[in-house]
């Protein structure tokens, strides 16, 4: 296996088209599996919705949103706002890690493709663009059952679709590095319960992250869901982002580090 040291592991991506018949591929695979999968993607994130917003929400009624001086919301839209984001999240990472592990490892898809002339960058591509695909079919159908819910209809909702886009690529790529270094599908369980879980209660999901103490609150401005609730959570209230610059370059910034990352280890894992 080539050291992490080895600079060829770290060159450039080799980004080209090629990686459109793979994600073609997974996606004429995945036609016969939809229904079962979709079900399966918004069960978990419905049930957080109406056990949460409407059993909890009834005893909360409003929260104050960005801290003294800041809006009430009632605690149904706060929850809704953050958790199509967490669904975006996991159904990116589920994807990217047991999936493309089972087409990487187990049934060696990724070994078959590379034997026509496709790199191990476009695979990889695909697989990262795929995820994020799946995250956003989700997030989709998560959002028009809170818009038939009568959740929300801000008109700047329509922007929270690319956003969530984005979050499903940057969560994909984060993904993909785990995939790389794993063994096995138990080695994911470290990364849902140390990694996904702990972000999904500090990133301002389920509570106002005003709670935090003072460096834990400090420390979640930078994880990648809390930046992204924070691009999401102001569309459905009808307003812009307050920073969405900043926001949006820290979505950017651990986007193309952690494909990069991936991209490296997985080189260094096919020249074992």
């Amino acid at each position: 296996m080539a050291p992490m040291t080895d600079p060829s592991i770290w060159r450039a991506p080799d980004l080209s088209l090629r990686w459109w018949p793979v994600f073609l591929r997974n996606l004429l695979v995945w036609r016969k599996l939809a229904i079962p999968s979709l079900v399966g993607n918004i069960a978990e994130p419905l049930m957080w919705l109406v056990a949460f917003g409407y059993g909890m929400g009834a005893l909360v009624g409003e929260v104050q949103v960005g801290g003294d001086g800041g809006a009430r919301v009632p605690y149904i839209l706060f929850l809704a706002s953050g958790s199509i984001c967490m669904s975006a999240m996991n159904a990116a990472s589920f994807e990217a890690l047991y999936s493309a592990f089972s087409r990487m490892h187990v049934q060696k898809t990724w070994d078959g493709i590379m034997n026509a002339p496709i790199s191990l960058d476009s695979v990889l591509l695909a697989e990262m663009l795929w995820a994020a695909f799946k995250a956003l079919f989700t997030a989709t159908a998560i959002l028009g059952v809170m818009l038939a819910l009568g959740i929300s209809h801000a008109p700047k909702l329509l922007v929270a679709w690319p956003v969530l886009l984005a979050v499903g690529i940057m969560f994909s790529s984060i993904a993909l590095i785990f995939n790389a270094l794993a063994q096995g599908y138990d080695f994911f369980t470290y990364y849902f319960t140390l990694v996904l879980t702990p972000m999904m209660f500090l990133s301002g999901v389920f509570f106002p992250r005003e709670q935090l103490p003072t460096a834990v609150r400090i420390a979640s401005d930078w994880l990648p869901l809390t930046n992204a609730v924070e691009l999401v959570r102001p569309l459905f209230m009808d307003q812009w982002p307050a920073h969405p610059l900043r926001h949006g370059l820290v979505v950017a910034v651990t986007t193309i580090a952690a494909y990069w990352v991936a991209l490296a280890l997985t080189r260094r894992r096919f020249r074992a």
